[in-house]
């Protein structure tokens, strides 16, 4: 008789679900049996650090943990009031005035001057403004033919001092602006002769009207000097006289026909 080979059988899975229903109710068990049930303290918050302003009351505290204050010179130490506590000086310029000082004025008499003008004063009468009535005149009308203003001069500096033996007659010029003054700087002799050509110091704005006046000066003749001194017959420039010719021009509309420019009238 042949003995057959016994094969284990494969569990079920049934004992394999059996068998972890017992596993797992066991470790609940030990969980359950081992946990501590009493019931769970307060935890205390622990020490932290905290801010706070120090007082003054804490001064003295700050200035001991101060590294400074025996290593290098401070206010706290024993030379701090010789190196670093500086008095405060007032400043004085030298020349300083002293201060106002007022007159004391009586409480009393404020207003006094204006009481005193009440009542020297009469004001019981009004003066009534007179008007003059209105003269009725008719506007006068503009004339060509009216005469109008001539041209003048004048001397300045020491030629003021002398006079011309001849005065210059000098017309108006035709001209759509405003001329400006002529001055032209001459010397005269002790014998009133212009000595130097003239220098045009400043001009009118227009060229021709400038060597106008510039032949007027040439022209002039002042009266001789007097008492021209020792150095008269020597030297005629021992006197001579420095000044300047103001030309003061005045000007006219420019005619209806065709005038040539620059040209004055007679």
């Amino acid at each position: 008789m042949i003995a057959a080979s016994v094969e284990p059988r494969p569990w079920s899975g049934r004992r394999w679900c059996l068998l972890l229903g017992l596993v797992f109710t066991g470790q609940l068990g030990l969980i359950f049996r081992l946990s501590d049930h009493a019931p769970m303290p307060v935890r205390q918050p622990a020490r932290a650090p905290t801010l706070r302003l120090a007082g003054n009351a804490s001064a003295e505290l700050l200035a001991l943990n101060d590294p400074t204050l025996f290593a290098l010179p401070h206010r706290q130490g024993f030379s701090g009031p010789a190196w670093l506590t500086i008095p405060s000086q007032q400043f004085r310029p030298f020349d300083w005035n002293e201060a106002p000082d007022w007159l004391p004025l009586p409480v009393g008499l404020l207003g006094a001057t204006y009481r005193h003008f009440i009542a020297t004063n009469r004001f019981d009468f009004s003066f009534g403004r007179v008007e003059p009535e209105p003269d009725l005149t008719l506007p006068e009308l503009y004339s060509p033919t009216t005469s109008v203003a001539q041209s003048s001069w004048r001397l300045e500096g020491v030629l003021a001092q002398r006079r011309l033996r001849a005065p210059l007659h000098l017309p108006v010029w035709p001209y759509t602006n405003i001329l400006a003054n002529t001055v032209i700087q001459i010397m005269v002799d002790a014998e009133g002769r212009p000595v130097s050509g003239g220098a045009v110091l400043s001009g009118s704005g227009r060229a021709d009207v400038d060597r106008y006046a510039l032949d007027q000066a040439r022209a002039a003749r002042f009266e001789p000097m007097e008492h021209a001194g020792a150095d008269k017959s020597s030297n005629p420039l021992a006197a001579a006289s420095f000044g300047k010719m103001i030309f003061e021009w005045h000007t006219v509309p420019l005619p209806s026909t065709n005038a040539p420019p620059g040209s004055p009238l007679p």
